[in-house]
C-alpha cells in the first residue's frame, strides 16, 4: 500500500517520553495524531507509511492545561496520542522512521 499525503496529515510525530519508551518494550510505539482520527485511519496510515502490519490502536485525549504566561491566562491545546501495537517480529524506530 502506498501513503497517501492524508496519511502524513493523520500522524503528527512520535512521541519520545519515558512512558512511551516503557511500551516501545511491549511492541507499541506512541504517535501524535490528529484530533479527528479515529482507529481504522490511524491503523491505514502507519501501515501505508512505515510498510508494517497494525495489530491494535489504541488512543488517548489529552486536555490542554489552565497555565498563566506574565499574568495572563491561557490554555494548552488537546492532545490525541495513538498507542499503536505492531505484528510479532514488526518494529519501527522512531528515531530514523524506519
Amino acid at each position: 500500500m502506498s501513503a497517501k499525503p492524508e496519511h502524513y496529515d493523520l500522524i503528527k510525530k512520535p512521541v519520545i517520553t519515558e512512558k512511551a519508551t516503557m511500551a516501545s518494550e511491549a511492541g507499541a510505539v506512541v504517535f501524535q495524531v490528529a484530533m479527528d482520527a479515529t482507529k481504522p485511519q490511524i491503523k491505514e496510515a502507519v501501515e501505508a507509511v512505515f510498510g508494517v502490519k497494525v495489530k491494535a490502536v489504541n488512543t488517548t485525549i489529552t486536555k490542554g492545561k489552565a497555565k498563566k504566561f506574565r499574568g495572563r491566562g491561557g490554555e494548552r491545546s488537546d492532545k490525541k496520542k495513538a498507542y499503536v501495537m505492531l505484528e510479532a517480529g514488526q518494529s519501527i524506530d522512531v528515531s530514523t522512521g524506519l
